[in-house]
C-alpha cells in the first residue's frame, strides 16, 4: 500500500459495481487527481450470472472471472476486508488476509459489497447446503455431482444409491431455476457413460415458497418455464418450504421427505450483513439508503449503487426501489463513477434512471425464456431463441473483452465437442494424497516392546542356551 498526498477514493468491494465504478473514475478524472482504492477480499470479480452454466461445465471457471489487479493497473488492490468506518475522521480499518488490521484514511467512498445468501435457521442447512454466489461454489456443486455419480455406479446398496442421485434445490427465482436446469442437462449427459445410471434414476426436486418460479420474465414465461422442467422429469414443490435437512434428511413442509446427497441453496439474496457496521443510513432491509444520485443520504461524500443499495427506481415511478440484476449495477456503476468524480469537482449530481429493458434466463443447453421491452412492447420469447439471446446479452455484458473472447470460445468449442463430465472433486483437499505418502510410517509393533537387559543383548548364543 501506498502513501500519497492526494485525495484517496475508498472503493470498499470489488464486485461487479465495485471493479465498474473504479474503471469509471480512472478513465474521468486527470492524471494524479486522485488514488483509487480497491478492497476486497477476493483478488478478482466473478460474473455471477454465469454461474450456472460453470456448474456444468459449459463454461471454463477461469473464465467468469476477472483479476482486479489486471483490470485496475492504475488502482491500489488491497486483498482484505473493511471492518469498521469512521465517518467523523475519515478512516476506514482494513483487516488484511493476514498480518494485523490497519486504518486508511480516505476522501471519498464508495459502498459496493453486494450481496450474501439469504439463508433461514434451518436445521442442518449449515452443515448440509451448497450456495450459488461464488465460483467456489459452481465449482464444488459440479465436481460434487458427478461424484454422486461415480459413487451410484459403483455401488450395489440401493438406499446408497438413492441418496447419490437425489438432488434437491432451494429457490425458484433466475438461480435455483438457471442452476437445476443446467445441472440436470449435464447429469442427463454425464449418464450416458455410465452403464447402471440411467436418467431415470436420478430425482431432481426445486423447491420453492413463493407460488410460481421465474418472476423475472412475468407469469406466461413463468409458467412456460415450469411446465418445462416438470417435462425433463424435474418435481416442482410451490408454495412449500424446507423445514430441515440434517444429515442431508430432507423435510418439506408439505410432508414431504427424502434423503439427497446434493442440497442447493439459492432462495434469494440480502445485502452484505458488514454494512451494520459501517454508520450508515440503512432501508428496512439492511439495504443503505441512497438518493437518485447514488449519494447515500445525509453525505456529500459517500456513494453506493448495485445489491447493497436501496435506490429509488425514478423509471417505474414514486415508492419503486432499483432490482438487484446485473443491469442495473453496470448502469449504477458508471453513473456513479461520473458522479464521484463530479463531487471531487464541485460540479452538480446526476440522478440515476434506467428504464428495464427485459430479463432473459437459460434452462439448459438450448434452453431458455427471454422477456425483451421494446418501448411499450414486452417481446416474451421461449426455448432456442431465448437461449441465444440469454447467451448474447450476458456474452456482450461480462467484463473485459478478454473474458467475452474466452467466454465464446467456450461456447464454440462447445457446438463440436462433447461435453467434459470428469469429476475433479480432489481439489478440495488437493493436498490428501501427498499428505498421505509423505506422513511418518508408524512405529511396528515389534519395536514398541520394552527393551531387554544390556547383558541379554550381548549375550553369546551357547550362553543363551547354557541359560535355557
Amino acid at each position: 500500500m501506498s502513501t500519497t498526498e492526494r485525495p484517496r477514493i475508498l472503493v470498499v468491494g470489488g464486485g461487479y459495481v465495485g471493479l465498474y465504478a473504479a474503471r469509471r473514475i480512472m478513465k474521468k478524472m486527470r492524471y494524479g487527481e486522485a488514488t483509487v482504492t480497491v478492497v476486497d477480499p477476493r483478488s478478482y470479480m466473478t460474473y455471477q450470472p454465469f454461474l450456472p452454466e460453470t456448474a456444468a461445465g459449459s463454461i471454463s471457471p477461469r473464465h467468469v472471472v476477472v483479476p482486479l489487479r489486471r483490470v485496475l493497473p492504475g488502482a491500489e488492490v488491497l486483498t482484505g476486508r473493511v471492518t469498521t468506518i469512521d465517518q467523523d475522521r475519515k478512516v476506514a480499518s482494513v483487516e488484511p488476509l493476514v498480518g494485523e488490521s490497519y486504518e486508511l484514511p480516505f476522501d471519498y467512498l464508495v459502498i459496493a459489497l453486494g450481496a450474501v445468501s439469504r439463508t433461514f435457521p434451518i436445521p442442518g442447512l449449515a452443515e448440509n447446503g451448497i450456495g450459488m454466489k461464488g465460483v467456489e461454489e459452481a465449482i464444488g456443486l459440479r465436481n460434487h455431482v458427478l461424484e454422486q455419480l461415480d459413487k451410484a455406479d459403483s455401488t450395489t446398496d440401493e438406499e446408497i444409491r438413492r441418496k447419490a442421485l437425489t438432488f434437491v434445490f432451494v429457490g425458484g427465482g433466475f438461480a435455483g431455476a438457471e442452476t437445476i436446469g443446467e445441472v440436470e442437462d449435464m447429469a442427463r449427459d454425464a449418464a450416458t457413460y455410465y452403464p447402471n445410471v440411467k436418467r431415470e434414476d436420478m430425482r431432481f426436486i426445486l423447491v420453492d415458497a413463493a407460488d410460481k418460479i421465474l418472476p423475472e420474465v412475468g407469469p406466461q414465461l413463468g409458467k412456460w418455464g415450469l411446465e418445462h422442467l416438470q417435462e425433463r422429469g424435474i418435481e416442482v414443490y410451490l408454495s412449500t418450504s424446507m423445514a430441515s435437512c440434517v444429515d442431508k434428511h430432507v423435510v418439506l413442509a408439505n410432508g414431504l421427505e427424502v434423503d439427497a446427497s446434493t442440497i442447493v441453496w439459492t432462495a434469494g439474496v440480502k445485502p452484505n450483513p458488514a454494512l451494520a457496521r459501517f454508520g450508515l443510513p440503512l432501508g428496512p432491509r439492511g439495504h443503505v439508503d441512497t438518493a437518485a444520485t447514488l449519494q447515500v443520504q445525509g453525505t456529500d461524500y459517500i456513494w453506493a449503487a448495485g445489491d447493497n443499495a436501496q435506490i429509488p427506481d425514478l423509471a417505474a415511478g414514486e415508492g419503486a426501489w432499483c432490482p438487484p440484476n446485473a443491469q442495473h449495477a453496470l448502469r449504477q456503476a458508471k453513473v456513479l463513477g461520473d458522479n464521484v468524480v463530479s463531487g471531487m469537482r464541485g460540479f452538480p449530481q446526476a440522478q440515476y434512471k434506467h428504464a428495464n429493458k427485459g430479463a432473459v434466463a437459460g434452462l439448459g443447453l438450448h434452453k431458455g425464456v427471454a422477456m425483451i421491452v421494446v418501448g411499450k412492447t414486452r417481446i416474451k420469447l421461449k426455448g432456442r431463441i431465448a437461449w441465444y439471446m440469454h447467451r448474447g446479452y450476458h456474452g456482450m455484458a461480462v467484463p473485459t473483452w478478454n473474458r467475452k473472447i474466452r467466454v465464446f470460445a467456450d461456447w464454440t468449442l462447445g457446438m463440436f465437442l462433447k461435453r467434459e463430465v470428469v469429476s475433479l472433486g480432489a481439489i478440495e483437499n488437493p493436498r490428501e494424497e501427498f499428505y498421505e505418502a509423505a506422513r511418518p510410517a508408524p512405529v511396528p509393533q515389534q519395536a514398541a516392546l520394552p527393551a531387554q537387559p544390556a547383558e541379554q543383548r550381548t549375550a553369546k548364543p551357547a550362553e543363551k542356551a547354557a541359560a535355557s
